[in-house]
């Protein structure tokens, strides 16, 4: 029987809410109840990470003789990702999926994997951002804030898409308002690939392109499709500039609570969520880019070296401790072709 449960709705969080217990328990098949671990997510259940994390918690089940399960909370019910992490901090919800770029907030070392061109293929992010001898200190260096970080998965790629022309090389972007994430490092990313960097809500984006306030935005195949911005910024230009991790995140003290056993069982089927989220996103890429074409995008390769020598300034910018410094090159050392 399929005990894994997800929770829709797009509601905040209700103070109710926020005063359960650390993890539900329901009763099982066998009259045991199973505690289920609540997972807040900031996407929709359609989403690669989603279904990948929805089978893990099925795995959970089976695997523990349904001691343990997930609960998992899309479209940031729970709250926005910032507001998780503390939610996680407190022992209030038990695992969050966050982006990399909100750890800067708690160890700036995590700017080396949210920095353009760092990893050259969705496998070469997985298997070192996922490698202890190259994160696991990294990982476990925010534990003492209430944070372990237990896995990266893939969250897309993201490339330039415009209302006006195809982009090929950087100056195609000159005078082009271009919305960015909201940082000082997006913004300065966008400025030396040739364009203007703008800080916007997602929600705004598809009005301020149709007005003509923005000229684009930067961003994967699947949320350039979902949020049908192929509407009215039709070409979509593959500069594949970032790849930056998402991170699955608990409080150290829900899974130290755990028996030998259940932790090994826990990191097994994580592995094996990671593999299967994989699968996922080239299916999602597939799916989105047929819609997007359905919608009149047109899609477009790019002079990637252009960009990628216009963006090496940045690199030396922000990684700039030790620690950074040696966990980057040993990315880039792992890449496919790179002589060690």
């Amino acid at each position: 029987m399929k005990r894994n449960r997800a929770v829709s709705g797009f509601a905040a969080p209700s103070a109710a809410l926020l005063a359960l217990s650390l993890a539900a328990c329901s009763p099982g098949d066998d009259g045991e109840s199973t505690t289920y671990f609540k997972v807040a997510f900031n996407q929709t259940e359609s989403h690669p990470q989603y279904q990948a994390l929805e089978a893990l918690g099925e795995r959970l089940e089976e695997r523990t003789d349904g001691r343990y399960g997930l609960e998992i909370f899309p479209n940031e019910t729970l709250g926005n990702q910032k507001d998780t992490i503390e939610l996680v901090q407190a022992n209030v919800v038990d695992f969050s999926m966050v982006a990399g770029s909100l750890l800067e907030n708690y160890n700036s070392d995590f700017v080396v994997f949210n920095l353009p061109y760092v990893f050259d293929s969705q496998e070469h992010q997985r298997a070192t951002v996922n490698d202890p001898e190259i994160t696991g200190e990294l990982f476990t260096s925010i534990e003492h804030e209430g944070i372990r970080v237990l896995a990266g998965f893939h969250g897309g790629v993201r490339s330039v898409y415009t209302s006006e022309r195809p982009v090929t090389v950087p100056e195609d972007l000159a005078g082009m308002k271009i919305r960015v994430i909201e940082s000082d490092t997006n913004l300065r990313m966008m400025e030396l690939m040739g364009g203007s960097g703008t800080p916007m809500g997602q929600g705004e984006v598809y009005t301020a392109i149709q007005s003509g306030v923005l000229s684009g935005g930067e961003n994967n195949e699947s949320i350039y499709a979902n949020l049908k911005h192929a509407e009215i910024a039709p070409y979509y230009s593959y500069t594949r500039h970032l790849m930056f991790p998402d991170y699955l995140v608990v409080n150290p003290s829900t899974m130290d609570g755990l028996s030998a056993e259940d932790q090994e069982i826990f990191a097994e089927e994580l592995d094996a969520a990671l593999d299967d989220e994989a699968v996922r996103w080239v299916d999602e890429v597939d799916r989105s880019v047929e819609v997007a074409t359905a919608a009149g995008a047109e899609f477009n390769e790019v002079d990637t070296e252009a960009f990628r020598a216009r963006l090496e300034p940045l690199i030396d910018e922000k990684v700039t401790s030790e620690t950074s410094r040696e966990i980057y090159d040993k990315v880039r050392a792992a890449a496919p072709g790179t002589e060690g």
